[in-house]
């Protein structure tokens, strides 16, 4: 399998391979921020998301795929700091408004800024249509989180914080996107740093996560948390794994811009298994967003 995806880097089947990977990333993606809209808190749900996914890649990357070589080790390190740092903010976040408030502003913002890295870092060139299609897209997507934001009754100071946590975790999605694009294509077989990453990322934000059960008044029951983080951790495998190695068989612009279309599966996801509505006018915005992402892949 490793042979052949390296075999078709930078070629038409390897475009056309990238862009179902960032469509399957971009699906599970909205089942994974929709498991953090139940009933736990989002530093438990958190934090048991990554115990279960470290647990699950621990003995692939130890006794499957080759190890990783010498230069790797710090490319890991400045991941794990830039992973930390976007699940805090994250985390902030979701603690002081609602997912669907913040997830649209965390995501709207991603494409525009990961464009800017991608080009800056791997030199990578978008045609004026792409361009309008990703100013289209990121518009959509904080045009549904005003929508959204409009159904909610929130006090104004937190609701700034919340918002600018958001921008700020946006901000931290086109870092790591672009990081991690560099660090899978670093290493010579792919599964080496999807494993690691997965591995390595799950060992820190539990101790965060401990700190917070610990001093929790009212604990929730254990089992419930758990089927929840391994739920999780299987779905986060999938949705991160696919979206880096789409960046390693395309460009990371477009893979970043076709992972954002999780907002509409987001809303599917609602509608379909919790009762959300959609209405006309986040019906028609979907539209957009679709038309926006059609417009950056077939616009080059």
């Amino acid at each position: 399998m490793s042979d052949w995806l390296i075999s078709i880097e930078g070629t038409d089947a390897g475009r056309t391979v990238a862009l179902w990977l960032a469509l399957i990333a971009a699906l599970l993606h909205a089942a994974f921020g929709a498991l953090q809209k139940g009933r736990h808190d989002p530093w438990l749900s958190r934090g048991v998301i990554d115990v279960c996914y470290g647990l699950m890649a621990a003995p692939v990357a130890l006794f499957v795929v080759p190890w990783p070589e010498p230069h790797m080790w710090p490319i890991f390190a400045g991941m794990i700091l830039i992973h930390v740092g976007y699940k805090f903010l994250q985390v902030m976040a979701y603690d002081r408004a609602p997912y669907t408030v913040v997830y649209p502003v965390m995501r709207g913002m991603g494409p525009l800024v990961t464009v800017l890295a991608a080009g800056f870092v791997f030199s990578e060139t978008f045609s004026t249509i792409q361009w309008l299609g990703v100013l289209t897209l990121s518009a959509g997507i904080f045009a549904l989180g005003g929508v959204n934001l409009r159904a909610e009754a929130l006090h104004r100071r937190r609701l700034s914080h919340a918002l600018l946590l958001a921008l700020a975790t946006g901000v931290f999605v086109a870092i790591y996107t672009t990081y991690d694009a560099y660090g899978i294509r670093a290493t010579h077989d792919p599964f080496t740093f999807i494993a690691w990453f997965f591995f390595l990322d799950g060992l820190v934000f539990p101790f965060v996560t401990l700190r917070h059960y610990l001093r929790l008044e009212h604990k929730p029951a254990l089992p419930g948390l758990a089927l929840r983080g391994m739920a999780g951790g299987l779905i986060g495998v999938g949705s991160f794994g696919s979206i880096m190695m789409a960046t390693r068989l395309d460009k990371v612009g477009e893979a970043a811009v076709l992972r954002e279309t999780s907002v509409i599966f987001a809303a599917i996801i609602g509608w379909l298994f919790l009762r959300e509505k959609v209405g006309v006018l986040r019906a028609a915005l979907m539209v957009v967003i679709g038309g926006g992402a059609v417009l950056v892949e077939f616009g080059g």
